[in-house]
């Protein structure tokens, strides 16, 4: 097998790994990095990414880093397979990389943080900043109003077909959707029904099955 994902699947730039991998219907070997033991600061890991950080992507003789850097080059150089997560379109094009742009710099830090608060922090031993989450909350609603209104007018992240933005967003809301934030989420019917859809995508309950396989 040529491709070798190496990531932990407890996390989430792992997790948006193989669902792009899923959506695109690639045959990988998920190489496994354990986090909590310090693998990812091993010699032989940093030889992959000096950063010591997950996921790495190797396919054949290519090593890639960084997550959405990966889901693109799966998305482009496995086009003509599975499901499309990229467009011909230039303006198809243009709204999905909007999209992209607003996961990646006003929805991910602010979800990232709520997460590290209420789930990861819970998982590694560690207590939750009150106040910090607060903050982050006022914030994270502010978001999710933005997206109920993006959201009337256009089924998913990047317009009205599945795509490349939707998988990105997948890990941080299945993370939420399991704390105390879901009824943010349900409050809000267009981002419920959003949410709802892409997170019953047969991709991300393969990826649900790879995380509650690793406990």
């Amino acid at each position: 097998m040529a491709i070798k994902i190496h990531g932990m699947p407890q996390s989430g730039c792992t997790l948006r790994v193989l669902a792009a991998a899923h959506e695109k219907e690639i045959d990988y070997e998920l190489v496994h990095v354990d986090l909590k033991t310090g693998a990812h600061k091993h010699p032989s890991f940093l030889s992959l990414n000096p950063f010591g950080q997950v996921p790495v992507f190797q396919d054949g003789d290519l090593t890639l880093i960084e997550s959405r850097a990966i889901t693109r080059y799966i998305a482009y150089a496995y086009e003509n397979q599975g499901t499309p997560l990229i467009y011909q379109d230039p303006l198809q094009m243009a709204h999905l990389t909007v999209g992209l742009e607003i996961e990646a710099h006003q929805f991910d830090p602010v979800a990232s943080k709520l997460g590290w608060e209420l789930v990861y922090k819970n998982y590694l031993g560690m207590q939750t900043d009150e106040e910090l989450v607060k903050e982050y909350e006022e914030k994270f609603a502010k978001i999710l109003d933005i997206y109920e209104v993006y959201l009337s007018k256009n089924k998913y992240a990047g317009g009205n077909s599945f795509g490349l933005a939707d998988v990105h967003h997948m890990p941080a809301l299945e993370t939420l959707n399991g704390t105390r934030l879901s009824k943010m989420i349900d409050e809000r019917p267009h981002v419920s029904a959003w949410c709802k859809d892409i997170l019953s995508r047969p991709s991300w309950q393969k990826c649900l099955a790879i995380k509650n396989a690793a406990h």
